[in-house]
């Protein structure tokens, strides 16, 4: 905990009995300072030299050594308050932290002077993990808020990309920008744009995998450019690598197309809908070498890797065709995930040292199916406004257990001290039924005149509309990144 004090400050605290109504001596009901010196508004040390000067000055024996016996006493009885006191403060000092967060408790001081004690975010931290209690920022609710949300307007975002531009493609309900996530028990830290600018100084963040991830990479990006001014940023693409470059602090935030994290027939970054997918098991490295000095690493892989029909799999090569050993074994699709993400931790192990931070984003669910939670499946998520209110919702289609064997996965790294955090926004993020795209968007292919009278069968529902959702995932790495 930090306590800010003016140095050379004396610090007097009157102790006092106020439950009874009665007031300190030395303050007044505002808690300025008293000035005058009369014996019962002078400053402690003055009245106490006042009396010692009378008692010195005394030329009887008796009265001296009653003095003497006096002062013992009351030396005594002051040591044995203090002491109590002071015990009493520690015990009670955690539970003051969490009651008073963001007060100044000011006390007055000599020469007119103020010390400060200020409970900040970090103060907060420290005293909810001194009594035993974590904040679970995955438990909670959405909350209406109109007031702090959206953190940045999606029609001033110079960097948004159009597939998830909604209301510049016509959605006039707004409403779904305006819910934040509220934990249960605790607060997220409020986010700071410079703050975290500060952190990325002279550093490169790169956001690894999907369009789910790219559609995170660019909430990220319109979360922290407007604090930049123009002239002092800029966005370059160069092949699957788009780069962002805030030039002030040095800190560079990319994206890379690789969306399931090993080479794979699917790596063209606009070119990679295929009917069979394909990885290459042990071939990483060279989607490794566009990330492999960064500094904060946010990986999310989960998309492409759910069924998009019951009997989906995949095929996993081994070997390669110049060398003409290549052997293909057809797999589940949860196989082919465990394989990549087994190879990724080889490569974390042997490359990657404990300062880099590393990040897997939890699952982004879909919405196609209404019936999820109650609505027409002819619909999947189009017209609706509100998220999900019912505490603990998890839709039937929403696979948890994928994240379970990530941890399971990258376990084995932290005996190398390096640790892997999980995003877990899976569930919070089931909740928001509202806020896709849906036909709100950019569409890359002329639509049918079928799609035009059925708006639903080309509905947007596995991406988010930004200002939106990715905001909050971006908050929980921002929350990690400055504070855990």
């Amino acid at each position: 905990m930090m306590m800010k004090v003016s140095p050379r400050v004396s610090v007097h605290v009157c102790l006092c009995n106020t439950r009874h109504g009665k007031e300190c001596p030395h303050y007044n009901k505002r808690g300025d300072s008293a000035t005058a010196d009369s014996p019962e508004k002078m400053k402690p040390e003055q009245a106490t030299h006042n009396k010692m000067t009378t008692a010195t000055s005394s030329p009887s024996p008796v009265v001296g050594l009653r003095g003497v016996v006096s002062s013992l006493v009351a030396f005594f009885i002051v040591v044995s308050t203090v002491s109590l006191l002071f015990d009493r403060g520690h015990e009670s000092q955690v539970q003051l932290a969490v009651q008073h967060r963001h007060q100044e408790v000011k006390v007055a001081a000599a020469g007119g002077h103020e010390a400060q004690v200020q409970w900040t975010d970090e103060l907060m931290g420290e005293a909810m993990r001194g009594s035993g209690e974590e904040c679970n920022w995955s438990l909670g609710r959405w909350v209406y808020d109109n007031t702090s949300q959206p953190l940045y307007s999606g029609l001033n975002c110079s960097f948004i990309f159009d597939e998830v531009a909604c209301e510049k493609y016509g959605r006039n309900d707004t409403r779904y920008q305006y819910w934040r996530w509220q934990p249960d028990g605790c607060d997220l830290p409020r986010f700071n744009a410079t703050k975290l600018l500060e952190k990325l100084r002279n550093k490169r963040m790169v956001f690894v995998g999907d369009s789910i991830n790219r559609n995170q990479w660019v909430s990220m990006v319109c979360m922290v450019e407007a604090s930049i001014p123009e002239g002092q940023k800029m966005r370059v693409y160069n092949g699957s690598l788009i780069s962002f470059t805030a030039f002030e602090y040095n800190a560079t935030i990319d994206f890379y197309w690789s969306p399931l994290i090993l080479e794979s027939n699917s790596d063209n970054p606009i070119i990679h809908r295929v009917e069979y997918r394909i990885i290459r098991a042990e071939k990483i490295e060279k989607h490794a070498r566009a990330w492999g000095n960064a500094d904060v690493i946010v990986f999310n892989s989960y998309l492409w890797w759910r069924k998009q029909k019951p009997d989906m799999k995949m095929k996993v090569m081994y070997g390669s065709f110049e060398d003409g050993d290549a052997k293909l074994d057809e797999v589940e699709m949860v196989e082919g995930f465990e394989i990549a993400l087994k190879k990724l931790t080889e490569w974390v192990g042997a490359n990657v040292n404990n300062k880099t931070k590393i990040y897997f984003a939890g699952s982004s669910p879909t919405h196609t199916w209404a019936s999820d939670w109650g609505g027409d499946d002819s619909n999947k998520c189009l017209n609706e406004s509100e998220p999900i209110q019912k505490v603990g919702y998890k839709g039937a289609t929403t696979d948890y257990s994928m994240m379970d064997k990530a941890k399971q996965i990258f376990r084995p790294l932290e005996q190398k001290g390096i640790n892997v955090q999980i995003l877990n926004f899976t569930q919070l993020t089931d909740y928001r039924i509202d806020a896709h795209p849906t036909v709100f968007r950019r569409q890359f292919t002329p639509l049918t005149k079928e799609q035009i009278a059925n708006p639903s069968s080309y509905a947007d529902c596995t991406h988010w509309c930004l200002p939106g959702v990715p905001d909050v995932w971006n908050h929980f790495l921002y929350s990690y990144l400055v504070q855990k």
